[in-house]
């Protein structure tokens, strides 16, 4: 097969795709946020407040989950038609290990969040396991490019992992129910994804190593701190008021990050091969900055506007500068996809890099630009602005010098 024209790499069917999949990713992300507005109404605050701890947990007991299906999703892009047999072996084995470590670290976690009782982290740790494993599906789905199929179990997930949660929070009242319906609806969208994925049985492991998978883990971990890093530094540094102020303008800078992000997911698995990565990265970068200009541009313009929608008439005379936050989140689409590129490419210079610009935005705030929102945000900016130049500089000097994989 030849090599498709630069005008095909993100062509029809690729937007078609990726509407797909940014549909499904809506409605997964509107069900989560449901999930959040019935917890707070079912449940008392202090109750409501173990809940949102727990669940943050979940997100980042999540990202092994977003490894495998990165690792899985490129190496089935490079071999489409090899043996699913070592993948789901790799699959099993990476399920294990985050099942094993999130039991162990049970104890601890019961003690840091001042919980009640071991039940609900017991089966928080428990739905780890069915969650890793539908990132084995998406990854097999991803890397043959079977989007519309990846959009199905997406959907599937939002019905439910979170169907689930909501249905033991109902029938129980307590958190502890409500992890265990996650732990049965997750069950329920791994066994969908497993028959959607042709019901691949575990063959003899290979040369992948579970190692490989919890290092690109560690690196998305340091995207997804990134983009929530800034609330975090916030709520230490602000003022009760200013703070719930930067909560409403970091919905903004979610709603930035994530709008391209059907973009980052129809890519990834064009970037295993090292020519086609060459092409598809610039074009992949400028999608995203487009989608994203509009955003930061119709915040600059209608700032208060956008304010009041998102946090409601209590903001309304806030005079935050919303387009900062849109600002983040686009940076943080861009630098998102130059990791896939160099995760892509066995390049862990990326890797080390975010987790220092992690580090540097730590410094800064705390250090100097805590005073307002306004600083806090600046320094939000700064950091991923200087990650996204430093990626894009390690991107295309790669083209220069490329990087052997490791």
């Amino acid at each position: 097969m030849g090599t498709k024209p630069v005008t095909d790499t993100l062509g029809a069917r690729t937007r078609v795709d990726a509407i797909a999949v940014a549909v499904a990713f809506g409605g997964s992300n509107v069900a989560s946020y449901l999930l959040t507005v019935i917890a707070a109404r079912l449940l008392a605050p202090p109750v409501f407040g173990e809940m949102g701890s727990l669940l943050a947990l979940l997100a980042i007991g999540a990202v092994p989950a977003m490894g495998l299906q990165t690792v899985i999703a490129l190496r089935v892009a490079r071999a489409p038609e090899q043996d699913r047999g070592p993948l789901v072996t790799l699959g099993l084995m990476t399920s294990a290990t985050v099942l094993v470590t999130a039991l162990a670290v049970s104890p601890v976690l019961m003690a840091l969040l001042h919980l009640p009782g071991p039940w609900a982290v017991l089966l928080l740790a428990c739905s780890l396991a069915p969650i890793t494993l539908v990132g084995l599906c998406y990854g097999v789905l991803q890397g043959t490019q079977r989007f519309r199929s990846m959009a199905h179990l997406i959907a599937t997930e939002g019905v439910g992992r979170v169907g689930g949660t909501l249905l033991g929070l109902f029938v129980f009242r307590t958190p502890a129910g409500a992890f265990a319906g996650t732990v049965a609806g997750s069950v329920v969208v791994a066994f969908v994804g497993w028959l959607i994925c042709g019901r691949p049985v575990p063959g003899p492991r290979t040369a992948g190593h579970v190692r490989d998978v919890l290092h690109t883990a560690q690196a998305l971990l340091a995207l997804v701190l990134l983009v929530n890093l800034d609330l975090v530094l916030a709520r230490h540094s602000l003022p009760a008021r200013e703070a719930g102020e930067y909560a409403v303008g970091s919905v903004i800078t979610k709603i930035a990050y994530w709008l391209p992000y059907a973009i980052a997911v129809v890519v990834l698995p064009k970037l295993a091969d090292e020519k086609a990565r060459r092409r598809i990265v610039p074009i992949a970068l400028g999608v995203c900055a487009a989608v994203d200009a509009v955003v930061v541009l119709g915040c600059a313009v209608f700032g208060r506007t956008v304010v009041s929608l998102v946090g409601g008439s209590a903001y309304a005379a806030s005079s935050l500068p919303v387009w900062l936050f849109a600002l983040v989140g686009s940076l943080l689409s861009l630098v998102q996809i130059l990791l896939y590129s160099r995760i892509a490419g066995a390049d862990r210079r990326s890797t080390s890099l975010t987790w220092l610009a992690v580090g540097f935005e730590v410094v800064l705030v705390l250090g100097w630009w805590h005073g307002s929102p306004t600083q806090v945000v600046a320094g939000a900016v700064t950091a991923t602005a200087l990650l996204a130049c430093f990626g894009a500089l390690i991107e295309f000097r790669s083209r220069v010098e490329p990087v052997e994989a490791r």
